[in-house]
């Protein structure tokens, strides 16, 4: 493990956290970068403010930001960020392509020409190394751990040898801005965009509705008209997606419906599939990344082999995917007889919906999930981050999450826990800033 310092001198930091010399020491001690929540609460508040979002956000959302950064060794980012590579240069094969293909919707086989957005490659830091536990499309938190990253920068100047990983928060709004561009180009080339509506079901009432106000700001600080609404509110006409008398250039999906199926997204359906609109993240981008079902073709070495990538690229992935398969009336039973080792999850599920650990799951539940397509993850124990002063628990589990476009990392952050699964629940936890050594 690299050593690097924190200056003594922090007003509070205890002394295990001076003498830290590990980032694994300063999870377990260290809560100087917090010492301050009244600070960090002020600036939050003043960030949100500046963008044109209540303050009040951090009343109406209390466990939507941790009380303390997490720490990550530059040799856990600089390996997460070898796994990411990993993943595009199979991701990247025909072979890969005809596996995932053959168990997506129909949808995805229309290829609109761009990677599909931002993705997030969920981690666990294990012994042996980082272990990617599932990839998503549509990734939330982004923006939000954008102002988190700089509300404790305001409050830790004094700490000496630690950076955000891999880029500091004033850096990452431009690089999302960058990556929706970028989304643009390679399907519209060099025409202009004039206006984005960003799509959700009854986005007034996602919990992550503040960060949908924070990309209208994004979009607006350069020119484009943005609006916020629910795919019902679209109409197609003129070989044109519509939101009311106004035009729909480009659609930042934040829908859960990934095959665009449900009779509500109808409409914009049949745009996207005309090439009448851009849409970002696509239902090709969730087939090829974020179907659970293939990580089972990640961890498999015979597959690997056949993609053609190189031997580097395929012990990466062996070493740092959990064992996973697809669960089938052939394995049921071996399956529910080892099921405290292994974690399950739904093929197309998101955000922790429907997945449960082995070890809690009961018979009822388990012949439930024999009506949907579910695999089995070998279980990998999460990090863990200590937080000062809550009243249930010492320390919080952690997932890291790479923010990454095109197998490049714009973002690093973390989301501290109780429970089975990530949630915005835990007095202490929520999006985490990553901060780790300088290089």
């Amino acid at each position: 493990m690299s050593e690097f310092t924190v200056q003594p001198g922090l007003e509070g930091c205890s002394n295990d956290c001076q003498a830290a010399t590990s980032i694994d020491a300063l999870n377990r001690t260290c809560y100087c970068l917090s010492l301050d929540e009244e600070a960090l609460r002020r600036g939050l508040e003043a960030d949100l403010g500046a963008r044109g979002l209540s303050g009040a956000l951090v009343e109406t959302h209390p466990h939507l930001f941790a009380s303390v950064p997490m720490f990550v060794s530059r040799e856990h980012v600089e390996g997460m960020a070898r796994v990411i590579g990993a993943v595009e240069a199979v991701v990247a094969t025909p072979h890969f392509h005809r596996a995932a293909l053959a168990w997506a919707p129909e949808i995805a086989r229309f290829d609109p020409g761009s990677p599909g957005g931002l993705l997030g490659y969920d981690f666990h830091l294990a012994a042996i190394g980082p272990q990617l536990i599932e990839i998503n499309t549509n990734p939330g938190g982004a923006l939000l751990n954008a102002i988190l990253g700089r509300a404790h920068r305001s409050c830790c100047a004094d700490a000496a040898g630690l950076a955000m990983a891999p880029m500091e928060s004033d850096d990452i709004e431009e690089a999302l801005f960058e990556v929706f561009m970028t989304e643009w180009r390679l399907q519209r080339k060099d025409a202009p965009l004039k206006s984005v509506a960003i799509v959700d079901e009854t986005p007034e009432q996602q919990y992550l509705y503040p960060e949908f106000l924070l990309y209208r700001q994004l979009f607006s600080r350069h020119g484009i008209e943005v609006t916020i609404c629910d795919p019902r509110e679209f109409a197609r006409k003129d070989a044109r997606l519509w939101h009311g008398s106004q035009p729909v250039y480009f659609v930042y999906n934040r829908l859960t419906d990934f095959a665009l199926q449900r009779p509500a997204q109808t409409a914009l359906m049949l745009a996207y599939l005309a090439g009448e609109v851009v849409v970002s993240p696509h239902p090709r981008a969730h087939a090829l990344y974020a179907d659970k079902r293939n990580l089972t073709l990640f961890c498999d070495e015979s597959f690997l082999r056949e993609t053609g990538v190189a031997d580097d690229a395929i012990s990466t992935l062996l070493a740092a995917i959990p064992h996973t398969e697809i669960v089938t009336a052939g394995n049921r039973d071996a399956l529910w007889a080892k099921r405290r080792q292994l974690f399950f999850k739904p093929a197309a599920g998101y955000g922790s919906k429907a997945t449960y650990r082995g070890d809690k799951l009961t018979k009822r539940v388990w012949e439930e999930m024999a009506k949907s397509t579910y695999v089995a993850q070998a279980l990998v124990a999460p990090s863990e981050r200590h937080v000062a002063d809550i009243p249930t628990a010492t320390a919080l589990k952690a997932d890291v999450r790479n923010y990454a476009y095109a197998g490049v990392v714009k973002l690093v952050a973390a989301r501290l826990y109780q429970g089975q699964t990530t949630n915005f629940r835990t007095p202490g936890g929520g999006f985490a800033p990553v901060f780790t050594e300088t290089p």
